[in-house]
């Protein structure tokens, strides 16, 4: 692999890059400058050639068939599962299973678990910064329950009011939901002390890894978390793919989500028994291809270090906070770059962020514009939407610097 060690401290960049085959390319007659990375992440060469090698050497159903083929399929697939395991801490891989992606992983918990344990009087603590896939299965769950969804608030300068979190927990709480990382303001949360306090009232926790699976090192022992989501695309892997953690005996008490075929013992004409984990939540044929093709993404990250890609990605954001500083009507959404992950989201007194988005794309500049879907937290800030400059391991400060460049020829146009 052309990348550096874990241990190195600065990375090697152009080696980095030199991975990635859909950055050497030209958008608009001019050089791609890809900084939307907190939507997708782009795939390396690793990943790519697992992908295909997967489809044409070994693909088969999984757990399923007696012959070779699928045997080789299982085996890559348990592989992926136990590199997945080794990623986040966890203590098995019963405790790892195969979504979909975030979205996923927070349905299961909400439908599977939120059915089963929640009922009217009952509370469910989110926060103001979540995306909707941590918002819209909640309140889906409420209305079936009877539960009440409370949130804690985002304060000003982009950083969760912790100081009214002993205010929202009570004995009524009985999860608390929350991202590690804000999609929007790129805000890292202190999950150990959200967990800790959750866990001091009674209530289960549930974490949105999807913003920082990808840029951190995470450890879901040391989190103490009873459930963590994330998706592969958003950490260069597979689109399509996802995992869910949760503690082995919480899992195990779980109803399955969903039915089908693997995610059974035993099937009569009126009743089922479940598999035992992971099998009982994975029901239906799983992303085959891109489960196994996961762990080259995850081998990938790991050789780079995730505490460099953080700090690489910190220099970037520090970069472009310094470069737009003097941007008449330009507000950077969010805390200081040290207190958050590669984003950078902001909007422009008098212009649209998605005229910004449509016409620096023609500089060659891939960004984001909308909501971010996260709905509530723009309304928290009085705005409809944002303009997003998102950085990965991949990107450089010259690409900032033609970002923002690009930028400012944009606002001169749009006046």
């Amino acid at each position: 692999m052309t990348v550096a060690s874990q241990q190195t401290e600065k990375l090697d960049i152009d080696a980095i890059r030199a991975d990635f085959p859909i950055l050497h390319q030209q958008v608009h007659e001019k050089p791609l400058v890809y900084l939307d990375n907190a939507a997708s992440s782009q795939k390396p060469r690793q990943v790519l050639d697992a992908l295909r090698e997967v489809d044409e050497r070994y693909y088969a159903n999984v757990h399923r068939g007696g012959h070779q083929l699928s045997n080789e399929a299982t085996s890559l697939y348990e592989e992926s599962r136990e590199a997945a395991r080794r990623f986040l801490g966890a203590r098995s891989t019963k405790e790892v299973i195969f979504t979909y992606g975030t979205t996923s992983s927070i349905n299961t918990v909400a439908h599977a678990w939120g059915g089963a344990n929640l009922s009217a009087g009952d509370e469910i603590l989110l926060t103001e910064m979540e995306h909707h896939s941590n918002l819209v299965p909640w309140q889906q769950i409420a209305q079936r329950t009877g539960a009440k969804i409370k949130a804690l608030p985002v304060t000003p300068d982009g950083l969760l009011d912790l100081d009214q979190l002993p205010n929202l927990l009570s004995e009524r709480t009985k999860i608390v939901a929350f991202s590690a990382a804000s999609n929007v303001l790129g805000t890292i949360n202190p999950v150990e002390e959200i967990v800790r306090q959750a866990h001091g009232v009674g209530a289960l926790t549930l974490v949105d890894a999807a913003q920082a699976a990808p840029h951190k090192p995470i450890d879901v022992t040391e989190w103490d978390a009873d459930f963590v989501a994330l998706s592969a695309h958003k950490m260069v892997g597979p689109s399509g793919v996802g995992i869910l953690y949760g503690k082995q005996a919480l899992l195990e008490a779980m109803p399955p989500f969903l039915g089908g075929g693997s995610m059974i013992d035993t099937v009569t004409i009126d009743s089922f028994t479940p598999a035992l984990l992971p099998a009982k939540f994975e029901a239906g044929t799983p992303p085959i291809t891109g489960a196994i093709a996961f762990k080259a993404a995850i081998e990938y990250l790991e050789q780079i270090g995730l505490s460099n890609i953080l700090a690489h990605e910190q220099m970037l954001a520090e970069h472009a906070h310094q470069l737009m500083a003097d941007i008449p009507g330009l507000k950077i959404l969010g805390p200081d770059p040290q207190q958050k992950a590669g984003i950078v989201s902001f909007t422009v007194d008098g212009v649209s962020p998605s005229d910004i988005g449509m016409m620096i794309d023609t500089a060659g500049v891939a960004i984001r514009a909308g909501h971010h879907c996260a709905m509530p937290l723009h309304a928290k800030f009085g705005i409809a939407s944002s303009a997003r400059a998102s950085f990965y391991v991949y990107n450089t400060r010259e690409e900032v610097e033609t970002f923002v460049t690009a930028l400012r020829k944009v606002l001169m146009i749009l006046g």
